[in-house]
Order: C-alpha cells, then sequence, then structure tokens
C-alpha cells in the first residue's frame, strides 16, 4: 500500500491527464472528464488497493467520485484517522 492515499488518487488522475498541471480538492473529475468511463474501474482497483476493502458496484454513488474531497470523505476517511 502507498503511504498517502490521497497522493496516491492525484497522481493517478494527473498521470491520465497529462494537460492538467494541478488538481483543485472541489474540481468536478466526472464533469471536467478527469476521470472518464475508460479509467473509471482501474481508478476503482486503486482505491480498493488504498482501503484494503472491496467495493461493491451496486452500491456505487457517482457523487462519492465527483472532487477530491468526496473520495477523501466516503473512502479515506477512516484510513486518514488511522
Amino acid at each position: 500500500m502507498r503511504a498517502e492515499p490521497m497522493q496516491a488518487v492525484r497522481d493517478f488522475i494527473l498521470e491520465r491527464n497529462p494537460k492538467l498541471d494541478r488538481l483543485d480538492d472541489d474540481l468536478d473529475l466526472i464533469d471536467s472528464r478527469a476521470i472518464n468511463s475508460l479509467a473509471f474501474v482501474e481508478f476503482i482497483f486503486l482505491l480498493e488497493e488504498l482501503t484494503g476493502e472491496s467495493i461493491d458496484p451496486e452500491e456505487l454513488d457517482l457523487d462519492d467520485f465527483r472532487t477530491l474531497n468526496a473520495i477523501g470523505a466516503r473512502f479515506l476517511k477512516q484510513k486518514a484517522a488511522s
């Protein structure tokens, strides 16, 4: 597992979006196409690796992936508190 989960999330998004030089925590990642449908499954795998928990596709809410703040609150909050 990587040392800093949110940095791993940022790196993942920036690696796939060379035109972005930085990510604001409230940037809409879906509307801006920073996370597109082709990378979404790979992104889910990254989150599972970072959290050590599986993510049930039936329980996904698109709003949980809309911003870095939302991703942190939904998936990484418990890891940051540990």
